[in-house]
């Protein structure tokens, strides 16, 4: 089994910064909002999956779809994951995500608040930093049970900023909803 979380690498702003670089350039038409980086690595000395997560803020999620090509030919693929977003994700050595979706959205604002309340707020840092290394530990359960599990923590964090995390069934697309279960 891989391991699921690293060391923070001090690395990852500067890959961000580099990959966003790129992605603004070729997102240009349809952002507002610009790339933002997300998830574990966009804060400072959190363990992490070593995937640099981002999200992009697009005019329209329909009008967007004009930007799958260009996507793909920066290396990234398509991944059904919810309604309101397009996902498109790039395999290692260089992995990384990023999620066009439309500024306001509930993705939106759950992933910005998400990745604020950890930066504003060491304690809650070190708490999740010690929650990742308690479960994300390699099992025969893999990386969807991972991610199943932290549903909590971040459902807690979530709700402290005004936001209620829906249910998986709620929120996420039968084909995301599937790959999750297998």
């Amino acid at each position: 089994m891989e391991r699921i979380v690293l060391p923070y690498d001090p690395e990852w702003p500067r890959r961000f910064e580099v990959e966003r670089a790129r992605l603004e350039t070729a997102l240009a038409p349809w952002l507002e909002q610009g790339v933002h980086h997300i998830g574990s690595t966009a804060v400072p000395g959190l363990t992490a999956k070593p995937i640099i997560d981002m999200i992009a803020g697009v005019r329209d999620l329909e009008e967007a779809r004009a930007a799958f090509e260009l996507l793909e030919a920066l290396g990234y693929r398509y991944r059904e994951h919810r309604p309101e977003a397009h996902l498109f994700w790039k395999p290692a050595p260089d992995a990384s995500g990023i999620h066009l979706t439309e500024p306001g959205s509930d993705l939106w604002r759950e992933r910005l608040a998400f990745r604020d309340a950890l930066r504003a707020n060491p304690a809650l840092a070190v708490e999740y930093g010690d929650w990742k290394l308690r479960h994300a530990a390699p099992t025969a359960r893999g990386r969807s049970a991972y991610t199943a599990d932290k549903r909590q923590f971040v459902a807690r964090v979530l709700a402290e900023a005004g936001i209620e995390l829906r249910p998986d069934f709620e929120r996420l697309s039968a084909g995301a909803l599937a790959e999750r279960r297998s």
